[in-house]
């Protein structure tokens, strides 16, 4: 891999600073010079005038925990100028998987049928290692799961049995020296919606000892917004763990316009002194299991019984009661409208991918209530996006600077949340560029040195000397994604190249070919060139 001059670019450093306009040299996986550059013999040079130049970026929080294993190469990251994912999110991690059982209890929430790929007891290190083996398309860095830890160690209960938590602080132990750049929950989904604030706390423990950060969905985002933030920032003081909001949101129409909470909760934090932080993605619309309509308790025993629940006329009549009623732990449904979530994912009939519950149940003429009945029957791992937020409290979180930007992105299949595919772009065009929510430099310092900082990623985050060579180099003119709820995947515009390690994997808009990414651990050294 020889010598590469990026000339005349403006550079932005990623710590938020001002660009300049600068030259940057890249040898082997290294930035060595940026700055005014006398180019070395046999260096291959790109005019990058007129483009801005940034460190590559980091998406703090995904769902790509299987992507790796995916039969071709994914570059639906690298197309943004992604380089780095935070998996292992929501309490959702790929490991540990202690035995056979965990993995069937696993496998609805794992991605495994829509990526068509398979899974199998392990380690969280064994995970990593498995995905380093396959290859990833751009680097992958993995929090443990408290839902995993807990399916482990307790199947799909709600009660833990005698000796779970021990054994699940033990597993989060053993993650953490595998290399876990921390710990997440997902309070929402069972069967992290069974843990107690006892339970919580032990995980979070697990990752203050660690000195690594606690990532968590927490448990209500909408009506119980308040309670919610104020369970988490307490778990930061009586823990002294580092808090990481995810997809930080207020949820449902009834709770539009209370965003400001959210940020007047994290400054207090930091006002005491805790060390809380957030991630969010730039949409009104969210992604989640069409599951997550129901109360939690209805997983209660894993896929079959949820299965059975349903099938059940007056037990599902009973669930049906419950979501009209709404409140804390029953259920998105009074969140949305059946016109406002659409069916995602759902395996057995891909003819009601991009339509929303109320088309598809008219056309069969059922309630919609029964229709997600029937595909949770035929798909209990079905998802789906769904109308969630105001532009408004989108805009004011998305200004807050302790807050990353994460996609919170599925596995690139049927018809996801564009998000996946254009979170980045989305930012820095329509947020940046024509809204002026926040500063190009600040956008990208949201997405560098911020999650960078926040996940112990050394050597990334920064564009300067001496760093790894993940870069991205875009239009600012033209950065953009014009991707929708039925086309999801179309490919960004504006973004020119992007290089992993000093690899030239996006150039001019079009990928490579080549799985490039490297597996990051925490406390471990930067992983080897791949063959």
């Amino acid at each position: 891999m020889g010598d590469i001059v990026l000339t005349g670019g403006t550079v932005f450093d990623g710590a938020g600073t001002d660009p300049m306009t600068a030259d940057v040299l890249i040898h082997g996986d290294r930035v060595v010079e940026v700055g005014r550059v006398d180019v070395p013999a046999g260096a291959r040079v790109l005019d990058v005038s007129g483009l801005a130049v940034a460190p590559g970026f980091i998406d703090a929080h995904t769902h790509s925990d299987v992507v790796p294993f995916m039969a071709e190469p994914q570059p639906f990251k690298l197309l943004q100028g992604v380089t780095t994912e935070i998996v292992g999110n929501c309490g959702n991690s790929a490991g540990p998987l202690i035995d056979e059982a965990a993995v069937e209890f696993h496998r609805p929430m794992s991605s495994t049928i829509p990526a068509k790929v398979d899974s199998w007891p392990r380690t969280l290190g064994g995970y990593l290692d498995a995905a380093a083996q396959a290859g990833p398309t751009n680097n992958i860095a993995s929090l443990v799961g408290g839902s995993t830890l807990r399916i482990s160690a307790n199947g799909m209960d709600r009660e833990l049995r005698e000796g779970a938590l021990t054994q699940m602080v033990a597993l989060a132990d053993r993650a953490m020296a595998e290399g876990a750049v921390g710990m997440s929950t997902g309070l929402i989904y069972a069967p992290g919606s069974y843990a107690s604030e006892a339970e919580v706390r032990a995980l979070a423990e697990v990752a203050a000892r660690w000195q690594r950060p606690y990532a968590t969905h927490m448990r209500d985002e909408g009506d119980g917004l308040a309670a919610s933030l104020a369970s988490t920032i307490d778990l930061a003081r009586t823990t002294g763990v580092r808090i990481q909001i995810s997809h930080c949101k207020a949820a449902g129409s009834a709770n539009f316009g209370r965003g400001h909470e959210i940020l007047e909760a994290i400054h207090a934090a930091r006002l005491e002194g805790l060390d809380v932080n957030g991630d969010m993605y730039p949409y009104t619309s969210g992604e989640s299991f069409l599951s997550a309509l129901l109360p939690s308790d209805a997983q209660s025993g894993g896929r079959g019984a949820l299965v059975a629940r349903l099938r059940d006329p007056a037990e599902r009549e009973r669930l049906h009661t419950r979501v009209l009623a709404g409140g804390p732990g029953e259920g998105a449904w009074q969140q949305t409208t059946p016109t406002g979530v659409v069916v995602s994912m759902h395996d057995p009939d891909p003819s009601v991918l991009g339509h929303n519950l109320a088309e598809i149940a008219g056309a069969r003429g059922i309630d919609p209530f029964e229709l997600l009945a029937e595909l949770l029957i035929a798909d209990p791992a079905s998802m789906m996006v769904y109308d969630l937020m105001s532009l408004d409290d989108v805009e004011l979180i998305l200004a807050e600077p302790s807050i990353a930007i994460g996609s919170d992105n599925s596995v690139p299949v049927g018809n996801a949340h564009r998000r996946g595919w254009g979170c980045f772009p989305t930012t820095l065009g329509e947020f940046s560029r024509d809204r002026e929510v926040l500063t190009l430099s600040e956008a990208i310092r949201k997405m560098t040195s911020l999650p960078a900082r926040i996940f112990g990623l050394i050597g990334r985050g920064h564009l300067l000397a001496g760093a790894i060579a993940d870069i991205a180099v875009f239009d600012p003119a033209t950065i953009g994604h014009e991707g929708t709820t039925v086309e999801p995947w179309l490919a960004p515009t504006g973004l020119h190249h992007t290089f992993l390690a000093g690899h030239h994997v996006i150039d001019e808009g079009r990928f490579c070919g080549e799985r490039r990414g490297r597996v990051l651990r925490a406390g471990f050294p930067e992983p080897e060139e791949r063959d």
